[in-house]
């Protein structure tokens, strides 16, 4: 038996998780997890969970490097990925902004907030600026009905939001990045 051959997975499971081209050591990471889970189908979710927290987000090669270890149809992962919300198939800014947007924070004017933001930050809910500093997202509901308009920044909830203070603290990240780049 020559070195070549003796290199050669004998399981063909293992052959199909084959570490990736690009040298990345997050996906022998992923491929750990993979294995971990028995190459198993139904344990897609889990296996996406680990990919995100390795990458960061769930970009495309990533999700068909999971297909195909997996034996998936890429469609399939995709459809897994977008179905649940806590799976981003775009990177996060270095800071968040979550708007609640559930009744009583509508009421009170969330969308107007979300509106201005629109207008005066160029930044839809579920995207993040283009200098990568501040991701823009909406909540159903925080449960902070008593403060609403409430917003979550960087994991801190402030109440009785306004477009001109959320647009402040935005400006604000976006600031501090200029001054450190």
């Amino acid at each position: 038996m020559n070195s070549a051959s003796a290199a050669q997975p004998k399981n063909s499971k293992t052959a199909s998780s084959a570490t990736h081209a690009s040298g990345d050591k997050r996906f022998k990471m992923l491929d750990a997890t993979i294995k971990r889970y028995q190459y198993q189908q139904d344990a897609l979710i889990e296996i996406l969970h680990k990919a995100q927290e390795l990458f960061g987000y769930l970009e495309t090669d990533v999700l068909i490097y999971v297909a195909q270890s997996l034996k998936l149809p890429p469609s399939r992962v995709y459809g897994v990925a977008t179905f649940y919300h806590l799976f981003s198939l775009a990177p996060s800014g270095a800071h968040s902004c979550v708007i609640c947007t559930g009744t009583a924070c509508y009421v009170k004017g969330a969308q107007a907030i979300l509106t201005e933001l629109e207008k005066s930050d160029n930044i839809r809910a579920g995207e993040t600026t283009p200098d990568g500093q501040v991701s823009l997202l909406t909540a159903r509901c925080l449960g902070a009905c008593g403060i609403a308009p409430a917003v979550v920044f960087d994991g801190a909830v402030l109440g009785n939001q306004t477009a001109e203070s959320v647009h402040e603290w935005i400006h604000h990240c976006t600031a501090e990045s200029t001054k450190e780049g």
